[in-house]
């Protein structure tokens, strides 16, 4: 899902995408403001992903099939590391979303590094907490 974005597009994403750290996305989350989405693949959301998160895999992304983010809600995308939910933040902003659209800085790893939450599916078991830096 790596396509050139065109200039238009980066000049919304400058005003409507925002680079949040994991203490913030996990305070948001804490107050159950958050509409989290994991651009990750399934294999590895399946490994270890945040409670609640939605899956939907950057390789296959539509931004049309987002959950719905509740009024006064947040949405946030985050990946492993931080790389792929740009990709995903910059096909909504193609795709017209009107933001806003924050990040976790950091992704998953950050996430960990903060004391978030994460659950593993059925056979699975969690990925190391890894220093995101």
């Amino acid at each position: 899902m790596r396509t050139p974005f065109d200039a238009d597009t980066l000049a919304r994403a400058r005003d409507r995408v925002h680079l949040v750290d994991a203490a913030t996305a996990l305070d948001w989350y804490t107050q159950k403001c958050a509409t989290v989405v994991d651009v990750r693949e399934d294999h590895e959301y399946a490994r270890g992903h945040i409670p609640g998160a939605t899956n939907r895999p950057l390789s296959a992304f539509d931004p049309q099939a987002l959950p719905p983010v509740p009024e006064g809600g947040r949405l946030v995308l985050h990946c492993a590391i931080g790389v792929r939910c740009e990709h995903a933040a910059m096909a909504l902003m193609q795709a017209g979303h009107p933001g806003p659209i924050h990040r976790i800085e950091g992704g998953l790893a950050a996430w960990q590094a903060a004391g978030g939450p994460i659950e593993a599916d059925a056979g699975s078991s969690p990925p190391p907490v890894k220093n995101p830096r």
